[in-house]
């Protein structure tokens, strides 16, 4: 995590960490094409709606919408997820905004909508997971 990340409320170094290595492997498990991984980091009851406005509700729907997706329409898409802020909602529950970068296959920028989103991540039983989330696919920022 940069120094350029905004941190609202008590978060401690730990949280920080847990809560960037979910984002980072996701952004991983997305760019792997690998919707197993890219689902184990949601809880089992999580809410998320992709930027294209599509909600999944649990960890086994999103795993189901995923693997078609990531090998048809997202197969040539990629991505960086930069995390721009964290909000502690409440003990062991944080918000993270990430802005999403489209990316080739070796992470080098490239034209493309971008990502707008929020992810909620909370400490569950089996780790720190993504309880609830939205993704809103924006123009590219201004330079």
């Amino acid at each position: 995590m940069t120094s350029d990340v905004l941190v609202v409320g008590e978060v401690p170094e730990s949280v920080r960490a847990a809560v960037t290595g979910v984002v980072k492997a996701l952004e991983q498990a997305f760019n792997d094409k690998d919707p197993v991984a890219l689902s184990e980091q949601f809880a089992e009851r999580a809410s998320w709606s992709n930027a294209r406005g599509l909600r999944q509700d649990g960890r086994a729907a999103i795993a189901e919408f995923s693997g078609p997706a990531l090998k048809s329409f997202l197969r040539d898409s990629y991505a960086r997820y930069d995390i721009v802020k964290l909000l502690e909602l409440a003990p062991g529950v944080i918000a993270v905004n990430v802005v999403q970068t489209p990316t080739d296959a070796a992470g080098e920028p490239v034209e493309g909508l971008h990502g707008a989103t929020l992810y909620v991540i909370s400490e569950q039983p089996d780790g720190w997971k993504i309880v609830a989330g939205q993704n809103t696919a924006v123009d590219a920022p201004a330079a």
